[in-house]
């Protein structure tokens, strides 16, 4: 196990050893993947407003209250 105590220099060169090790993204796959996320958020905001609408049309048939 690690000591309890480490010199911060010697954790900054750690962090900076660990840090080299991660394989990042090119700029083209964070795009790709910003505007996947963006396009599945506007299909979810979509989905979700639709059943809302009709569940609330629904429950406005049933019990005869609402708008």
């Amino acid at each position: 196990m690690a000591s309890k105590t480490t010199n911060p220099f010697v954790f900054l060169q750690q962090v900076r050893a660990e840090t080299a090790k991660v394989t990042w993204p090119s700029r083209r796959e964070t795009m790709i993947s910003t505007v996947m996320v963006l396009a599945f958020a506007a299909i979810a905001m979509i989905f979700f407003f639709a059943a809302d609408q009709i569940m609330g049309l629904a429950v406005e048939m049933i019990l005869g209250i609402g708008k």
